[in-house]
């Protein structure tokens, strides 16, 4: 079982702290979400109940493959992963550049989160067209690991149409696409194109038999073998040994936590609430759960 740290919301000086503590308590992959920038959106965000995001204009949302490269630069074996990038926010170029950059230089750390985005006000100022982000991210993923094979490479497609043309550098090994969302949509695109299945909610355990049955389905809708996909799942359960073993027993890879979210009251009374409690509970964390694991 991999346990990925979930860094959301974490002030952007936290980081390069947080990213050491994590290598050293034994986590596999350190998360961040990504967003360009806030606004009074119009679009309604789909995973609260009043469509409101929980989150407001002083919230850091620092860019992803910056901060990725400052941590790959403390740390020498933790693996770094956007929980997940609005890929189709951006031109195609502009991620290809940043992810193989970061890749690079963390020595191969680094797994691709992606999905399609929910927030039509990012793509009207990025100038991408909201409407066909699924399709395009279709297009993409299979352009961007030709784009870092390295060599000359063309591409004609219905959304993007280059070539020959090749990028510097390029990553060693293939950089894993880790495919979000929990939509129709979302499902068979990790299914037919994903290594790997990035959960965006914390699940109940019933509501993640219900994905992982989909997943079963589609993967072998697409002739792909049931266990073709790494699973990693939020899930709303008190941390421990039997409950993440009862998980792998499912299929799934990994989990993620965000320790900080369950500290105690002496433990916020001791620490306060900046990066020292963070380390304190990942530290717990490490000795009550991954050490049994």
């Amino acid at each position: 079982m991999q346990f990925w740290l979930a860094a959301s919301f974490v002030e952007t000086d936290q980081f390069l702290e947080l990213a050491g503590a994590a290598e050293r308590c034994g986590f596999h992959t350190l998360t961040l979400s990504d967003h360009i920038f806030y606004a009074d959106f119009d679009s309604p965000y789909p995973y609260s109940e009043t469509g409101t995001p929980g989150w407001d204009a002083t919230t850091h949302w620092p860019d992803v493959w910056v901060t990725i490269g400052a941590m790959a630069a403390v740390t020498s074996t933790l693996r770094f992963a956007p929980n997940v990038y609005v890929a189709p926010a951006r031109d195609l170029f502009t991620v290809a550049k940043q992810v193989s950059t970061a890749a690079v230089l963390s020595g191969d750390r680094v797994t691709f989160g992606v999905g399609v985005g929910w927030c039509k006000d990012e793509f009207l100022q990025t100038g991408q067209d909201f409407h066909t982000r699924g399709r395009r991210l279709d297009e993409m993923i299979p352009a961007l690991r030709e784009l870092w094979a390295g060599g000359t490479v063309e591409h004609h497609g219905t959304h993007f149409d280059y070539g020959p043309l090749s990028i510097s550098p390029v990553p060693a090994r293939p950089v894993p696409f880790f495919v979000g969302g929990d939509s129709e949509p979302a499902l068979r695109r990790a299914a037919r194109l994903g290594d790997g299945w990035l959960g965006n909610r914390i699940y109940t355990e019933e509501q993640l038999d219900r994905v992982l049955d989909d997943l079963r389905r589609y993967l072998k809708e697409y002739g792909r073998a049931v266990d073709a996909l790494e699973i990693i799942a939020p899930l709303a359960a008190v941390p421990g040994a039997d409950v993440y073993r009862r998980l792998a027993a499912k299929g799934v890879t990994g989990t993620m936590a965000a320790p900080w979210w369950l500290a105690t009251p002496q433990e916020k009374a001791r620490h306060g609430d900046g990066v020292e409690l963070k380390v304190a509970t990942m530290e717990r964390f490490a000795e009550e759960v991954i050490a049994r694991m």
